[in-house]
């Protein structure tokens, strides 16, 4: 049986809930190759004290040790949020040939300016490689992390805020 990616992006979904419960942003993805999830990956920034800990990050490492080679050729990232610039840098590296994204900020909300994953893929050239479907269960993806959620992040990473996410 084949599945959606409505289903995948749920799966996703469910691994940013675990973000947020160990003190994370509620971002999640999963990877995907020949309809088999090959590896999950979450915020782990707070919980690993590693910046670079991001749920892409984390699921590529996963997904290249589960492969054996980092080249992830042939596979599917579902990624709850707009991932960003490291990880779309990570995902364009690791050969991922389709990015399946549900949220993002818009607007006065975005974190990075005018930064988009489709911007970024577009002009390293790198869309004429990897197919990007965009929306995928947004609504649910946007209600899991908020603008506020995004903004007590961001006040923690700049040491505005030592209480949020503050590992035990």
């Amino acid at each position: 049986m084949t599945r959606t990616h409505e289903q995948y992006m749920e799966e996703a979904l469910e691994v940013a809930r675990t973000a947020e419960e160990h003190g994370d942003v509620p971002v999640g993805v999963i990877i995907v190759k020949d309809g088999q999830v090959i590896a999950r990956g979450e915020a782990r920034v707070i919980v690993d004290s590693d910046p670079t800990a991001h749920a892409e990050t984390v699921a590529i490492r996963r997904a290249a040790a589960s492969l054996g080679s980092p080249y992830l050729a042939g596979c599917t990232m579902y990624d709850t949020f707009e991932c960003c610039p490291m990880c779309c840098g990570a995902i364009m590296n690791s050969g991922i040939d389709t990015l399946v994204l549900g949220g993002r900020f818009e607007g006065p909300d975005r974190t990075y300016g005018d930064y988009s994953v489709a911007a970024l893929i577009a002009l390293t050239g790198a869309d004429r490689r990897i197919e990007l479907i965009d929306g995928v269960l947004k609504e649910k993806s946007r209600a899991l992390f908020t603008p506020e959620k995004r903004n007590r992040w961001l006040q923690r990473m700049r040491g505005e805020s030592p209480g949020w996410g503050k590992r035990a």
